[in-house]
């Protein structure tokens, strides 16, 4: 396991606890030193687990895992045929083409975590999922210190002290744990999603659907799919009251590999009170809400708008817990007899493969690369 690098990410790759689910499947688990001091795993926690903690290691390694791509300098040292399993920008960016040729040439075997099926026999590697688990949660307790109210009713002597009231937008995996989040802080919770079994799921924690009276949007893998700029205006239209009337706002809709669904205008935020408070967890990959910008706090009109990036990195230590496990079980399915050896007519792993033996394999990404050589 490397140390991480990117500036800000503060999770791990693999957790001292579960070093010994990889030595038991054969492995030699080696981790750079100081590689989970930022996620408060230290070094000793590793080599008692039966890791050799040590630097250099990186040539020799059959399969490095990472949370962010290896740098190209680190790529360079990897030996050919070698495998990298971590998250990639395998989304249409320059950087994400130069890396991708980068391990191409490198003749290394990189598998994305982002691109793990969603079907059920990969729900435990599904790291897009245990990710927006945590950010799902931490924009809710977000949104609860932002706001200067209470969430929860307060009956007292005083007075009574009424609930706040809270808007979800999007009710994905991300977007149901901030409403469950809410309802335990005790708020009064609304959302809305384009899906069609959303209404169910966000019934189900206790929160009530929002019905806009508008077509459901089913897509592939349980996303939504995109909607025509008609639907999306009259779509704002309707939902404009409700953000209106809300004392916070938080916003969850993702598109994998695309610009995050614009939800709402800035003449929509204008339209909250003093005092209240949006959250905007697409931030980083173009906004649900305009205006927002990624890391920062800005004012609108009368709401403050945080947006988010890398969130899960907020909460290091059960995001990096999370993720491992998503590794480890990829790792353990890619396995054979004490062998790294992937079946490439496995689907899960055919469909995580971005490079092999010299080829882009997935094919959106290749397409992309082969464009802008």
């Amino acid at each position: 396991m490397v140390r991480e690098t990117e500036p800000g990410e503060r999770r791990v790759a693999l957790v001292p606890e579960l070093v010994g689910k990889l030595t038991d499947l054969g492995y030699e688990v080696c981790v750079e030193p100081c590689a989970g001091k930022t996620a408060d795993f230290s070094d000793a926690e590793y080599a008692e687990a039966g890791a050799i903690v040590s630097d250099g290691v990186l040539g020799g390694a059959d399969v490095v895992v990472a949370v962010q791509p290896l740098t190209p300098s680190r790529v360079a040292t990897l030996r050919s045929g070698a495998a990298v399993i971590s998250f990639l920008p395998t989304g249409q960016a320059m950087e994400s083409a130069d890396l991708v040729r980068n391990l191409r040439d490198a003749h290394v075997s990189a598998f994305a975590m982002e691109l793990i099926p969603r079907i059920s026999r990969a729900q435990a590697m599904d790291a897009l999922s245990s990710q927006a688990l945590v950010a799902g949660y931490r924009c809710c307790i977000v949104a609860a210190e932002q706001l200067r109210r209470f969430f929860p009713l307060n009956m007292t002597a005083a007075g009574t002290v009424p609930p706040a009231e809270i808007v979800v937008l999007g009710a994905g995996v991300a977007g149901l744990q901030a409403i469950a989040t809410a309802k335990r802080l005790g708020a009064v919770v609304k959302a809305y999603d384009v899906r069609a079994a959303a209404a169910e799921e966000i019934a189900s924690m206790g929160a009530q659907p929002i019905d806009l009276k508008l077509e459901t949007l089913e897509g592939a893998g349980g996303y939504a799919r995109e909607m025509t700029e008609n639907r999306a205006a009259l779509q704002r239209e309707l939902l404009t009251p409700y953000i209106a009337a809300a004392d916070a706002l938080i916003t969850t809709a993702a598109v994998p590999g695309r610009r995050a669904p614009l939800l709402v205008t800035r003449d929509m935020v204008e339209t909250m009170k003093p005092g209240s408070v949006v959250v905007d967890l697409a931030a980083e990959t173009g906004g649900n809400v305009e205006g927002s910008i990624p890391g920062e706090e800005v004012t609108i009109g009368n709401a403050l708008v945080w947006g988010a990036a890398n969130v899960p990195s907020q909460m290091p230590g059960p995001a990096s817990r999370l993720y491992s496990q998503n590794v480890v079980n990829l790792i353990t399915l890619m396995t054979s007899d004490g062998r790294f050896e992937p079946d490439f007519e496995d689907e899960v792993v055919a469909g995580s493969c971005v490079t092999h033996t010299g080829e882009v394999r997935h094919e959106p990404t290749r397409e992309f690369v082969e464009g802008t050589a």
